[in-house]
């Protein structure tokens, strides 16, 4: 059932202890961790504990939890010194949910990915 722990999910392993992972950030709701195969030089996953099999999904049920995920992606890019501004020294940073197989997604748990410290081209792909 969303938003239910899956026994099968690496996600959810991740957020038991039963995987380990390189955890950055931590909340009663979220979880960010290092990408295993990053593509770029910051590359973070943000996840909410709850199960839901990705983020239009997590969205329709729980918009509040939907918002706090991308949130939390912000608060991740402050954390590894990404944003951008007029002033400051961040190059900036994207925000991407992948959803579906077509579109690379690889682990059916809603996570963005927190992708900074280099240029990135649009479009992209």
């Amino acid at each position: 059932m969303a938003g239910e722990s899956q026994a099968d999910c690496l996600f959810c392993k991740i957020v038991a202890g039963e995987v380990p992972a390189t955890v950055i950030r931590d909340s009663e709701t979220m979880t960010a961790f290092r990408d295993i195969n990053p593509q770029a030089p910051t590359h973070v996953l943000v996840i909410p504990k709850a199960h839901y099999p990705d983020a239009a999904t997590l969205a329709a049920a729980e918009p509040q939890l939907a918002a706090e995920m991308l949130r939390e992606a912000g608060e991740v890019a402050e954390q590894e010194g990404i944003v951008a501004s007029e002033t400051g020294p961040g190059t900036g940073y994207r925000v991407v949910f992948n959803t579906g197989h077509g579109a690379g997604q690889t682990v059916f748990h809603a996570h963005a990915h927190v992708l900074g410290g280099r240029g990135f081209n649009w479009p992209p792909g």
